[in-house]
């Protein structure tokens, strides 16, 4: 049963943001000027940045900007200003984006100059890393909380995904839209389309969005927005500019439905029976999308078909003490995902393995984010042993999520789970919140409470998290406090470890050069943690102090050390790793990264009738890029790992080599 601690908690945090107004103050956006950072940006801030649309009766094209043809009508921005290397500072090449809108789509042309040369290439959809690119960045609720984002690199290469404050990126999401580049004697130009059925937003017949436009000069680290985005306030999408007065746009009825079917056959000789045999297989399913009220997706499923899935990255899983978390790469789970994330991670799709049926919902209404998931699976019961009675049975798996904006960039949600396959079942409740504090300071909290049934015996757990950060353009700080109860258990979450208390702190500081020559910036870094279980047993201490230099073609060169004490099988470890590492893109064609550590390290599984010990330890990985065509690339990867003989000459361990 859920606890009654959890429960009164869990009610007095959830009345906070309900007694609160829906949508708070918030510090506009800097607009400065000049050559160095404006007064502006350092003291005050003024106005938001305001842009409102013509609507035409035809497209923009690409040729009309190549050849200098007028065009019908079309807001001009320019005043890009940078984010990085100089906060403040005017983009170092000339940049105009040309903007209007229709009964269908959103216009968007960037006209770059680069005396240098852009950097731009063919390759797979959203692998921009390596090249210049311009975007757009739309918050379609006006909520300064969520945004789409639509990038594009010189030659029209494509990405997109959705931005969530407090969040990681989502590059899973993939949108339908149009884009084409061309390079040119003085840099290139880039348009857009994006209709608008590809957005959700609410209805009206006059929208008010927030948008933000966006250059990058990969050989300068260059980082330009209109309007200007500093790093001196916490976050992005709460300093975009207002996209005002939109009239008569709708993003219409949508409606998807993927139907699939895979039919082999095959004959050949079996040699048991000395005859042909001939066998048929055949399998089929169907994906559904609808859009409900133009705000939120139901996504329904039967029989997905995920054999066309991107395989995992390589990954070291030798000698590891914890579970090897891999990123989720089935199309079903990825869209929409970071509705479901909290600081502790409580739904992990990748736990989810063989699905036959599942629906998911999704979307935003008002001040309220919304995410529900039910889903069979089926591997569980293909897993046990034939002997077991719940062979052939599936586990069922439900995730609810609710959460409500408040004030200025603050919310709170709760998050449910449910697991059960056969007589064990596990239920998760969890509330979180993230609270605003100053432009800079956040607070972000937890509380979990589990539920578990297993083997006949039922028992509960309760789990917390705190955490204080720190965002500015020089110091940045975190600092965190988490407590895993020894029978707090996740069955849906990656959690890796239980029975915990553990402590956190961060700060890093970076300078930056007033002359921009060689060096952009450069600082230290420092992190300490340290973790005990419930009878107060030292588990774990580390301290990580780290240097970086950042240099000009995305170059950077850290210099770091570990030391640290672990409790592993009753038995203390302490390790001291030194680590360099390098990575650059040296020229248009060609980039390079590399790492090397030495020092000491756990071999968790040693050789039978051996206790665990420590040895020597070395790893190194060398990767570099060429792209001798425009529309070839070559990738080559070596990584190495090798844990020596420890003190008393205890044989090697383990060693291994990866090419790939």
């Amino acid at each position: 049963m859920i606890s009654t601690r959890f429960r009164v908690c869990a009610l007095l945090m959830m009345a906070l943001p309900l007694a609160l107004p829906a949508r708070g103050g918030e510090p506009p956006s800097p607009q400065g000027g000049g050559g160095r950072a404006p007064a502006a940006a350092q003291t005050a801030f003024v106005e938001v940045a305001k842009l409102r649309l013509p609507r035409v009766s035809r497209p923009p094209q690409l040729k009309e900007f190549l050849n200098g043809t007028p065009r019908e009508a079309e807001a001009v921005v320019t005043g890009f200003r940078q984010r990085e290397p100089g906060d403040g500072m005017p983009v170092s090449q000339a940049t105009a984006a040309y903007l209007s809108y229709d009964d269908r789509n959103l216009y968007v042309v960037f006209v770059c100059e680069d005396a240098g040369g852009a950097r731009g290439h063919m390759a797979k959809r959203e692998e921009l890393n390596d090249d210049d690119l311009v975007g757009v960045y739309l918050d379609t609720f006006n909520d300064r909380r969520h945004a789409y984002g639509f990038e594009a690199n010189p030659l029209g290469l494509q990405r997109d995904g959705l931005f969530n404050e407090g969040q990681k990126t989502d590059y899973t999401f993939d949108a339908v839209w149009t884009t084409d580049g061309r390079l040119t004697a003085k840099g290139y130009i880039v348009s857009m389309a994006i209709p608008f059925k590809s957005l959700r937003f609410t209805n009206g017949d006059v929208q008010t969005w927030g948008i933000a436009l966006r250059r990058k000069i990969l050989r300068t680290n260059e980082e330009a927005y209109w309007p200007f985005i500093t790093q001196r306030v916490s976050g992005f999408i709460n300093q975009m500019a207002a996209l005002e007065e939109m009239n008569h746009v709708a993003p219409g009825r949508n409606v998807q439905i993927t139907p699939y079917g895979t039919f082999t056959g095959s004959r050949h000789l079996d040699g048991s029976i000395a005859a042909f045999r001939t066998q048929t297989e055949q399998s089929g399913g169907v994906d559904s999308k609808v859009v409900i009220k133009d705000a939120l997706t139901l996504d329904v499923t039967a029989n997905p078909d995920f054999s066309q899935v991107e395989s995992d990255e390589p990954q070291v899983t030798v000698n590891q003490r914890y579970e090897v978390k891999f990123p989720e790469k089935r199309p079903f789970f990825m869209e929409n995902a970071g509705y479901f994330q909290t600081p502790v991670n409580l739904f992990y799709s990748r736990r989810i393995i063989e699905p036959q049926v599942g629906a998911r919902l999704t979307g935003k209404v008002n001040q309220w984010a919304l995410g529900a998931l039910v889903m069979d699976d089926r591997a569980p019961g293909a897993l046990v042993a034939t002997s077991d009675p719940r062979h052939g049975d599936r586990a069922g798996a439900g995730v609810f999520r609710l959460q409500r904006e408040f004030g200025s960039q603050s919310s709170a949600g709760v998050l449910v789970t449910s697991r059960d396959f056969g007589s064990s079942s596990n239920r998760v409740a969890g509330f979180d919140t993230r609270l605003k504090l100053t432009r800079n300071w956040y607070f972000t909290g937890q509380m979990m409470d589990s539920d578990t049934e297993l083997a006949g015996k039922r028992f509960s757990g309760q789990a917390y998290l705190a955490r204080f950060d720190y965002s500015g353009r020089h110091f940045s700080h975190s600092t965190s406090y988490t407590d895993l109860g020894p029978s707090f258990r996740s069955d849906m979450g990656y959690v890796r470890r239980v029975n915990l208390r553990a402590v956190s702190e961060y700060a890093g500081y970076l300078w930056y050069p007033k002359s921009r020559g060689l060096l952009l910036s450069f600082g230290p870094s420092m992190s300490v943690s340290g973790d005990w279980d419930h009878q107060n047993l030292l588990q774990d201490w580390n301290l990580y102090p780290s240097f970086v230099l950042n240099f000009p073609r995305q170059t950077q060169v850290k210099v770091a050390q570990s030391r640290s004490y672990e409790l592993f099988d009753a038995i203390g470890f302490r390790t001291n790793i030194s680590e360099l590492s390098v990575y650059s893109s040296l020229a248009k064609s060609f980039g390079v990264s590399s790492s090397f550590t030495t020092g000491q390290a756990v071999n968790y599984a040693p050789a039978s009738a051996i206790a665990p010990f420590l040895g020597q330890s070395r790893s190194a990985s060398i990767g570099w890029t060429w792209r001798p065509a425009e529309r070839l690339r070559i990738d080559n990867y070596y990584f190495y790992t090798h844990l020596g003989e420890s003190a008393g000459g205890v044989p090697v361990a383990a060693a291994g080599r990866q090419t790939v």
